[in-house]
């Protein structure tokens, strides 16, 4: 019988709460930020960032093959239930599988890349029609695989709309456009596994004070406070991360 997320107005020390949405919406800051103010641990999946240098060293995003798209992907998930599985008494987590299908997915249909469009995409699908046959095919086992998951892992979901422009900084592989379709998608994939999230909006204090009242918990530290440590945390764990090495 499929399970039915919903809008739970309470918390037991086994829920494990997700911080969803699309590429570049806040999803690490409200993650650290609620993790300290509530005391409930945070776990995050390593970035393809992190990833693409240890498993094809020398090779750029952006150069990358479906194939190894796909096993970025894959590498990103595995590491995610590792982490999730040490944490038995509940977490928060930083997104979920269904961003790993929804990234590489999605780049099918816009790239990532502002300079990719219709046309260049429809090109690269013509130039590489098996490459792009045989990534779909394995991409359709791999969202099969993240949905139930998701659906079997996860009993609360927070999501963060896309409401402010994402700013280009040349190191992450992403548009505006990507932003949008993903974001779309995911609205639809919610509706599709029966997820009803919560949306969490405003700016970082409103977020976490609209998550610490659905949770109905009192802070152990003042919210503001655990914003200004996880501005501080994120600077340091995770902006300072190279998109990929030099060559």
């Amino acid at each position: 019988m499929q399970r039915i997320k919903f809008a739970m107005r309470c918390l037991d020390q086994s829920t494990r709460i997700v911080i969803s949405g699309t590429y570049c919406t806040g999803k690490t800051s409200l993650s650290l930020a609620l993790s300290l103010a509530t005391g409930i641990p945070t776990t995050h999946a390593p970035t393809m960032r992190e990833i693409l240098p240890k498993v094809f060293p020398g090779t750029s995003l952006k150069a990358c093959s479906y194939a190894q798209l796909l096993r970025l992907g894959m590498e990103r998930f595995e590491k995610r239930m590792h982490a999730e599985a040490g944490l038995s008494e509940g977490f928060i987590s930083d997104g979920c599988p269904l961003q790993e299908w929804l990234y590489g997915s999605t780049r099918l249909l816009t790239g990532a890349y502002p300079d990719e469009n219709h046309w260049t995409m429809l090109w690269k699908k013509l130039k590489n029609y098996r490459q792009y046959r045989d990534f779909e095919l394995l991409l359709a086992g791999f969202e099969k695989m993240a949905k139930t998951y998701t659906l079997n892992h996860y009993d609360l979901f927070f999501h963060l709309p896309v409401e402010f422009p994402f700013v280009l900084d040349g190191h992450r592989p992403t548009s505006e456009r990507f932003r949008k379709v993903s974001e779309d998608r995911l609205l639809v994939c919610y509706a599709e596994l029966k997820i009803i999230p919560i949306f969490l909006t405003g700016n970082l204090q409103d977020r976490i004070d609209q998550a610490l009242d659905h949770l109905k918990i009192h802070p152990i530290i003042p919210s503001s406070q655990a914003i200004n440590i996880a501005t501080d945390l994120k600077k340091v764990n995770f902006d300072q991360i190279q998109l990929e090495q030099s060559t």
